[in-house]
């Protein structure tokens, strides 16, 4: 009768442990992949757009500043150089 009680509670042990850990397991899984994942999307595409938009705005500085250089050249009598466009650069690998 003795070993009829020890098993039963070890069985009753073994089976909430499975159930505790399946529940874990899925509750990790859950936890991982939809809210997660959606932030990480969300904060990453903020990102990008942040860097698009400094890249616009150095640009028109970029334009503005090359303007300004330019009118300041004239006003003295000096002439500007022709814009450079770069593909690349100058050496072999």
């Amino acid at each position: 009768m003795g070993w009829h009680v020890v098993l039963t509670k070890a069985a009753a042990t073994v089976a909430t442990g499975a159930v505790g850990a399946a529940a874990y397991d899925a509750l990790r899984r859950a936890a991982r992949s939809a809210p997660v994942r959606e932030a990480t999307v969300t904060a990453t595409s903020w990102g990008l757009r942040g860097v698009r938009k400094a890249e616009e705005s150095a640009e028109r500085s970029r334009l503005a500043i090359g303007d300004i250089v330019a009118e300041a050249r004239e006003r003295i009598g000096e002439e500007a150089p022709p814009p450079t466009a770069t593909v690349g650069h100058d050496h072999d690998h």
